[in-house]
């Protein structure tokens, strides 16, 4: 069954680094490429990286159950197994985090695992975890 895919294109300072990181590090398959930007397939959707000269990077960050969530910041939410698996693989993979892996909100509504960390040109990327994909968008009722 074909589902709707998403689409996220970003800037990167430097399209080889972004190769090795998306391609090689996070595993992702690469698509079409020009000398300016390379399509990737993360987990299904479609990112690109865009040679751009003021590159990425975090702006700010915002509290959230005491981190200080960089912004902007995109990535998947996964299946608690699979999110389980890949940061298990990240670690092996020497990938610095700047939240590790870790229960947020835990024994709340919207309990999940969450984990952040940079590429290499500063943009950042969270990835989720739910052991019930329907207790996303679940919300308090105050």
């Amino acid at each position: 069954m074909m589902t709707n895919l998403f689409h996220l294109a970003f800037p990167v300072d430097d399209l080889e680094k972004a190769r090795e990181f998306y391609g090689g590090v996070l595993e992702c398959e690469e698509g079409r490429s020009s000398d300016i930007w390379i399509d990737f397939n993360l987990f299904g959707h479609q990112i690109v990286t865009h040679l751009s000269k003021d590159g990425g990077g975090v702006k700010s960050t915002n509290p959230v159950d005491s981190d200080n969530v960089p912004v902007p910041h995109f990535g998947i939410v996964l299946k608690m197994e699979d999110w389980e698996r890949f940061a298990e693989k990240l670690k092996s993979k020497g990938v610095e985090f700047i939240i590790e892996p870790k229960i947020r909100f835990e024994g709340e509504i919207g309990e999940q695992a969450t984990m952040f960390f940079l590429d290499p040109s500063g943009n950042a990327l969270e990835f989720k975890g739910f052991q019930d994909f329907s207790k996303v968008f679940e919300r308090t009722t105050d």
